[in-house]
């Protein structure tokens, strides 16, 4: 690993650390005002109905994804589901659901600070089905073919190394199993005063690589039958960390020129591909 990747590794999960620190006392004291509110909104554009926002724990709904990688999914009764990233599990409660008592849910999220605030939000709704881990998406603590979908929720644009993170969920994935991922990706490049912005890259905007790119990786590990589900612009001010549980990051200042320059760059997709089997 470069020093760079390690510099943004080590921003990233120190900057989810700050949210899911921060996130709590915020939540506890914006009680009654229109915070949940906006969190709720944040859903609901992104691609989660009014049933999917209330099944799930309000504290573990922060509003940092970019679509809705659940419904993608069609995730079925028995099943074993892993979320890559899984922050504070709002995915992961939807998937319990889903799956049932005779299924299985795997969160895992490099952030130990998340770990804990989701664990906490298992026990306090009875989640009975989730296991929360600490671990790195480049290297996972999950056994060879053991899931039987892989979800992801606007994270894996945060990670340098996209190849490896896409190369594990191929390795845990059973054969024919699913790939459900919603992200962030580039329909032209970023430019610089972004590209090196490593607050930018925290926001789920530095780190994104163009279309083709991303799709291509996918194809390269050995995915086969990928194909994107749905593709839209995404406000720039969501990238930027609009919501009440990313308050904690203090993002760069962008003048509305440069706003407008990056929001003609940036796409929120929805892949899916399967594990040949």
């Amino acid at each position: 690993m470069t020093m760079k990747e390690k510099e943004i590794k080590r921003a990233v999960k120190e900057g989810y650390a700050r949210i899911a620190k921060q996130a709590t006392s915020y939540y506890s004291s914006q009680e009654g005002s229109g915070y949940f509110d906006n969190l709720q909104e944040i859903c609901r554009r992104i691609g989660y109905s009014e049933e999917e926002i209330s099944a799930a724990p309000p504290e573990s709904n922060l509003g940092l994804g970019c679509g809705n990688p659940v419904a993608l999914a069609a995730i079925k009764e028995g099943e074993t589901v892993l979320d890559m990233g899984s922050g504070a599990g709002f995915d992961c409660f939807l998937a319990s659901t889903q799956v049932g008592p005779s299924g299985k849910v795997i969160g895992v999220d490099i952030t130990s600070e998340m770990v804990d605030k989701a664990r906490a939000n298992a026990r306090k709704g009875g989640y009975e089905n989730i296991d929360f881990r600490q671990g790195d998406l480049e290297n996972m603590p999950v056994a060879d073919s053991f899931v039987d979908v892989v979800i992801s929720n606007c994270v894996i644009n945060l990670v340098p190394n996209k190849r490896l993170v896409f190369k594990e969920a191929f390795r845990v994935l059973k054969p024919g199993g699913r790939l459900a991922i919603s992200d962030v990706v580039l329909t032209r490049e970023l430019p610089d005063f972004v590209k090196n912005s490593t607050r930018a890259y925290i926001g789920c905007l530095a780190g994104a690589i163009m279309k083709e790119e991303y799709l291509q990786i996918i194809s390269n590990v050995g995915f086969s039958g990928i194909s994107v589900a749905a593709e839209s612009s995404f406000p720039v001010q969501s990238l930027l960390c609009e919501s009440g549980g990313s308050a904690a990051i203090e993002m760069p200042q962008f003048s509305p020129e440069q706003q407008k320059e990056i929001a003609d760059s940036v796409l929120s997709i929805k892949v899916d591909a399967r594990k040949p089997g």
